[in-house]
């Protein structure tokens, strides 16, 4: 397989889970700066989430450029 493939596999997997998380946000009661206070607690856990995703993704494709291709045992 090429390394290709499983990089693209593992952008859409990232990908999806991004999405999952981003509608697992409540809408806003209040479109305030208060309303926003109040979910402060979900939106810390989702940059926090977001922040890790991004780290785990750069270091994967940073990964893939030492890799020429991906064997059985990899996967």
């Amino acid at each position: 397989m090429s390394k290709g493939r499983m990089e693209a596999f593992t952008d859409a997997v990232i990908a999806i889970i991004m999405t999952i998380l981003v509608l697992e946000l409540q809408p806003l009661t209040d479109l305030s700066f208060h309303g926003l206070w109040e979910i402060r607690t979900e939106l810390l856990a989702y940059f926090f989430s977001f922040f890790i995703l991004v780290v785990t993704w750069n270091n994967h494709h940073h990964m893939f450029q030492v890799v020429k291709s991906v064997s059985t045992p990899v996967l």
